[in-house]
């Protein structure tokens, strides 16, 4: 049976558990540098644990493991899970930074072992359905998707890793927003990515005003640790092929919450919630008369989400063979987008994606 590792054990690695436990593999070890957390998780899944992964990989002779690490600690235990030709599962995203990010795709290139990225969402009803009918043709040409990922007010505890540019590489942007990058090039075929022009903004999360009704942050005192990121972002993405995306992502502002795609094709449209169950497709038709055809089209995929994602991984490693689906170069290309989304925030115009640093092949 395929023998599982996880590195970091808090609420992430908890999910991939529970999914784990579930599925045909055996989740023997896992690690993480917080000693109360490797002992409430050694008790709850009766597994070994380890202060480093280092330790790990060498005691607990594993197929495969999952990261899910704030997004600073994610390089170096894939990477040296990729050395050793342990197939990896990396939460979104590969890094803090572009350059760790591709570190990791260089280390992967170099392996015997596949690393995946955790892009749940597009295991789910809606990407299903979307990706159909584009292989199909029933959409024709997409030719530009709406994206929003939207919360009113729902910024993190302040003072945790979220809040701190070190740790997380930036805010809303990265926490939210590389989802919905991520889901808009999915169902677009992952066209060439040549230009952005974004704006971050931070205008809540430093205000002693914050009001945070649903109690999101955990108690809110903007004075109680780093808040340096941004907590709203938008921004315009152009596609070598003409393709364009357009985002606004938050973790507060004054409208309420959304996460809906909207995919503009030249023989139909459909809406959607990010990995959601369901799509409504918007047609015309000429017969009888000039009318529109909204179709709801939905459907039960299961698994779907996480439970789906842990699972490909699962077959991946048993059949020593890469997924096909969220990987690692797909991964780059969307932290490339993240990267010139901030680059163009800070110059004030449109930044080609291509100066961004290119990773060896």
């Amino acid at each position: 049976m395929t023998r599982l590792g996880l590195v970091g054990l808090g609420g992430a690695g908890r999910n991939h558990a529970g999914n784990l436990a579930d599925l045909d593999c055996d989740l023997v070890a896992g690690a993480d540098v917080v000693p109360e957390v490797r002992k409430s998780f050694a008790a709850d899944y009766d597994v070994d644990t380890y202060e480093s992964h280092e330790a790990m990989y060498e005691d607990a002779d594993l197929d495969g493991v999952v990261v899910t690490t704030p997004n600073a600690y994610h390089e170096p235990p894939v990477t040296a899970a990729l050395e050793r030709d342990i197939h990896t599962l990396c939460e979104k995203p590969l890094s803090n930074t572009l350059e760790g990010a591709e570190s990791i795709v260089d280390a992967a290139h170099a392996s015997d072992a596949f690393c995946m990225v955790g892009f749940h969402n597009r295991f789910s009803t809606a990407a299903e359905i979307l990706t159909e009918h584009r292989e199909n043709g029933r959409l024709g040409e997409i030719t530009h998707i709406e994206a929003d990922y939207v919360r009113r007010r729902g910024i993190p505890g302040i003072g945790s890793w979220f809040t701190n540019r070190d740790l997380s590489g930036g805010g809303a942007l990265i926490d939210l927003g590389i989802h919905l990058i991520d889901f808009a090039l999915y169902l677009a075929d992952f066209p060439e990515v040549v230009e952005v022009s974004g704006t971050t903004r931070s205008e809540f999360g430093t205000r002693e005003d914050y009001v945070d009704p649903d109690d999101f942050g955990g108690g809110w005192d903007a004075s109680s640790g780093t808040f340096d990121v941004d907590d709203s972002a938008s921004a315009f993405v152009r596609c070598a092929d003409g393709t364009t995306i357009s985002l606004e992502v938050a973790w507060a502002c004054n409208r309420d919450f959304s996460k809906e795609v909207v995919v503009r094709g030249t023989d139909a449209g459909a809406r959607c919630s990010l990995g959601g169950d369901s799509v409504e497709l918007l047609e015309t038709s000429a017969e009888g008369m000039d009318h529109f055809v909204d179709s709801d089209l939905s459907g039960s995929l299961d698994p779907s989400g996480h439970r789906a994602e842990d699972a490909r991984f699962i077959d991946a490693i048993a059949a020593d063979e890469a997924p096909g689906i969220n990987t690692v170069e797909e991964g780059l290309a969307v932290q490339r987008v993240v990267d010139a989304i901030y680059r163009s925030s800070e110059t004030g115009g449109a930044v080609s994606v291509a100066d961004s640093t290119a990773s060896s092949d």
